[in-house]
């Protein structure tokens, strides 16, 4: 990744790939919230950072002068200068095309409609007695030993299995969609080198899954699309293969994030682990708190037409990075919002998103995550971190513990 100067002022030049902003940025949100609500910075092309719930919320409703054909700010390649230099038309692409997510009105709506029937409760039920085999086969793997990485020998492996299950993956395969995972929303975010190998990859990859399910027919979320129609028509290559690339990476890195992040929470604060453990109860209501307090996502839009927003003027083409974390800790929404409470009752948190966008795997995640818990504390009910300094943090748009050493008591 290139180097780049630590953030001068959080309020014109933030930087969200600073090691302090990635360690733990909710004071930097706190402070922002009370001095400059809306920040600003020059870099990345110029982007717009608003801390507080209501700004948030307008602009994520707002797809009149709020883009989604972008969705995430990274380091982009200068552009050309003349028509040499433009990159060949057999280029991958700078942004990640991945309807229905990177759709405005009017196409968002029939891509987004599209992928309903696959991620309704009942079907989402469906999912979890394998959900839980795959936790416990990996639980089996290290519950004998004295401790293991709850993220790298646990939280990551989760997802993985569950999505490659609905694809119709190999679930072998595992580490290479890990390998994309970093490649597109680590590495990515500041080495377009990255970024483009793994666009390069996933489409040689998913293009063989399709091209073997025409020829042999199958059962699974790829079979789906390629049946499916929109407007009357069946989906076009580059359609099915956006799609592919969004279930994939979606349905990984945020639900991994998650799940390691709860984790997190009940090896550093011992009370909430005992209190789960002897109130299997209150798993539901801790998992929404645990999604508020920790949600990994923060979206970004592209301002399409010139506005003002909190007072605040947006310039055309600047970006919004839209944080939902950031959101869910505004005092003016969440009373006492720094604490984790796994009591909380009213908690109507952001952590999937607000507006057209709204995760459309929410019922998943909420069933991968809570599953994930009580099946690790079923069989690992003491744990604590070996060492808090030994646990590092995620950078760009996804935020979750990427390891996490932990040992059994």
């Amino acid at each position: 990744m290139t180097e780049r100067p630590p953030a001068s002022d959080w309020t014109t030049d933030f930087d969200h790939l600073d090691t302090r902003w990635v360690t733990d940025p909710y004071p930097i949100w706190d402070e922002l919230r009370r001095k400059c609500p809306i920040a600003h910075t020059e870099r990345y092309g110029g982007v717009y950072f608003p801390s507080r719930y209501a700004d948030i919320r307008r602009i994520a409703y707002d797809t009149e002068h709020f883009s989604s054909r972008q969705v995430v700010v990274r380091e982009m390649p200068p552009r050309a200068s003349s028509e040499a230099e433009k990159p060949a038309p057999s280029a991958a692409p700078s942004t990640l095309a991945s309807p229905p997510i990177t759709s405005d009105p009017p196409h968002h709506r029939a891509a987004r409609m599209l992928l309903l029937p696959a991620f309704t409760p009942d079907a989402i039920s469906r999912l979890e007695p394998k959900t839980r085999q795959i936790c416990r086969d990996l639980i089996g793997r290290f519950a004998s030993r004295a401790g293991c990485d709850a993220a790298t020998d646990y939280a990551q492996h989760i997802p993985v299995a569950v999505i490659a299950h609905m694809l119709g993956l190999p679930e072998n395969d595992g580490d290479t969609f890990r390998h994309w995972v970093r490649l597109l929303l680590h590495d990515g975010i500041g080495d377009d080198v990255s970024f483009r190998q793994a666009l390069d990859e996933m489409d040689d990859y998913f293009r063989r899954q399709i091209a073997h399910r025409r020829k042999n027919g199958g059962d699974d979320l790829i079979t789906f699309l390629l049946r499916a129609q929109m407007d009357d028509r069946p989906l076009s290559d580059e359609h099915i293969l956006g799609t592919l690339r969004l279930l994939l990476i979606a349905g990984i890195d945020t639900t991994w994030s998650a799940i390691g992040s709860c984790l997190w929470h009940l090896a550093k604060y011992n009370n909430d682990r005992r209190r789960l453990t002897d109130e299997p109860s209150l798993m539901p209501v801790a998992v929404e708190e645990f999604l508020r307090a920790y949600a990994p996502v923060t979206m970004a839009r592209k301002v399409a037409k010139q506005t003002t927003v909190g007072g605040c003027p947006f310039k055309e083409r600047e970006m919004v990075l839209l944080s939902f974390p950031s959101a869910n800790r505004d005092p003016d929404v969440f009373p006492q919002p720094d604490r984790v409470l796994i009591d909380r009752v009213e908690n109507r948190h952001a952590a999937f998103g607000l507006g057209i966008h709204r995760c459309i795997g929410s019922n998943l995640a909420r069933m991968e995550i809570t599953v994930a818990i009580e099946e690790w504390l079923s069989r690992i009910p003491q744990f604590e971190l070996a060492d808090p300094s030994s646990v590092t943090w995620s950078h760009g748009p996804v935020r979750g513990p990427r390891k996490l050493p932990v040992v059994f008591r």
